[in-house]
C-alpha cells in the first residue's frame, strides 16, 4: 500500500484569522464553503468549533452517494486543521499561511489516501486526483467569497 496526496491552494484576500475561523466553525462557517452538488449534507455530531469536533457528511461522487465521518484536530491552532476520516484512513488538512501581515492567506487543502501498489494504485491515484482536485478548487473559491463577506453567519 502507498500514500497518495491530492491538494489545491489559493490566495484568499481576507485576514488569515477570519479565514481559519470559517474553516474551523463546522456549525456556521465550514458548511458555507462546501460546494454543491458534491456535498449533499453535513451534521455536527460533537463539538462544532475546531479540535474535538466530530462531523459526518454525504457526498455525491461519480453518481453515488457516499457517507463519511471525521474527527477534527488542530495540530497548530489558527494555522492547521485536520479531518481524520474514521472509515477509510483518509486525512484532509487545511493549512492557512498568513500573508501581507496577516491581511491575506494562502490556503491549502490536501488529502492523503492509501492506494494500492502497482498499476492499480496508479489508476486509483489518478482517478482520486481528478475527482477531488476540482472540488477543492471550488471549495477554495467559496471560501474566498465567504471570507470577503467579512463574517460568519450565525
Amino acid at each position: 500500500m502507498a500514500q497518495h496526496e491530492i491538494s489545491a491552494s489559493a490566495l484568499i484576500q481576507s485576514p488569515a484569522e477570519l479565514v481559519y475561523a470559517i474553516i474551523a466553525d463546522y456549525h456556521n462557517g465550514h458548511p458555507l464553503i462546501l460546494p454543491k452538488p458534491y456535498f449533499v449534507s453535513m451534521q455536527v455530531e460533537q463539538g462544532g468549533i475546531g479540535s474535538g469536533t466530530v462531523v459526518s457528511w454525504e457526498m455525491k461522487l461519480m453518481g453515488t452517494l457516499r457517507e463519511f465521518r471525521a474527527v477534527i484536530t488542530e495540530p497548530e491552532p489558527g494555522r492547521v486543521l485536520v479531518e481524520t476520516n474514521d472509515g477509510g484512513g483518509a486525512v484532509t488538512k487545511f493549512v492557512v499561511d498568513p500573508r501581507n501581515g496577516g491581511q491575506a492567506a494562502v490556503v491549502t487543502i490536501s488529502t492523503s489516501v492509501v492506494i494500492r501498489d502497482g498499476i492499480l494504485g496508479k489508476l486509483e491515484g489518478w482517478m482520486t486526483t481528478h475527482l477531488l482536485h476540482p472540488i477543492y478548487v471550488k471549495e477554495l473559491e467559496q471560501l474566498n467569497m465567504v471570507a470577503a463577506n467579512g463574517k460568519i453567519k450565525k
